[in-house]
């Protein structure tokens, strides 16, 4: 690979650093290619996509991209394959799944919204995180709560507590 080969592969991936929100470094050491290939496919069919880089390439993206990877470029070494997805919990799902049938590939970092995961024992964290959508409605929910019940002890036998506000409102301006 020349020099201006490198070159185009390090824009490439400062292209995607920069327009994905998560990303995802994993050790698929030790795979065979039928199972690095049942792997991508596992991976595309959850929206991820995936792609092998030396480290030295992945580590020049990082440091010429807008975005702070912080301790993630200390796990580059050895075999890393990068995942990017649009999903958060996707590449970690999929490398759950994958491992049901193979101890491989391991989670070696991933940096998601500005935080950095580092290591495979991070890959149930990753797992249970919620979406950005996921606490939005969590917060709408929480914010609908209160004025659900107000209304539904309203509608309950509203004649009765309606007249029973009036009355006691006419009997305190008496």
């Amino acid at each position: 690979m020349n020099k201006q080969e490198k070159q185009q592969i390090v824009s490439e991936l400062v292209e995607s650093l920069n327009s994905n929100p998560f990303v995802y470094l994993a050790d698929t050491d030790g795979l065979s290619a039928v199972k690095t290939n049942a792997f991508r496919r596992m991976l595309f069919q959850n929206g991820v996509s995936m792609r092998m880089v030396k480290n030295t390439l992945i580590r020049k993206a990082m440091e010429q991209s807008d975005k702070d990877f912080g301790d993630l470029v200390t796990v580059l070494s050895g075999t890393t394959c990068v995942m990017f997805a649009e999903n958060v919990k996707a590449p970690a799902n999929a490398i759950k799944n994958f491992r049901l049938k193979t101890d491989k590939p391991q989670l070696k970092g991933a940096w998601v919204d500005s935080s950095v995961f580092i290591g495979d024992d991070q890959l149930t964290n990753l797992i249970n995180l919620k979406s950005k959508e996921d606490l939005i409605g969590d917060i709408i929910h929480l914010l609908q709560s209160p004025a659900k019940n107000v209304i539904g002890a309203l509608q309950a036998n509203a004649g009765q507590k309606i007249a029973g506000l009036v009355k006691a409102l006419s009997e305190r301006e008496s």
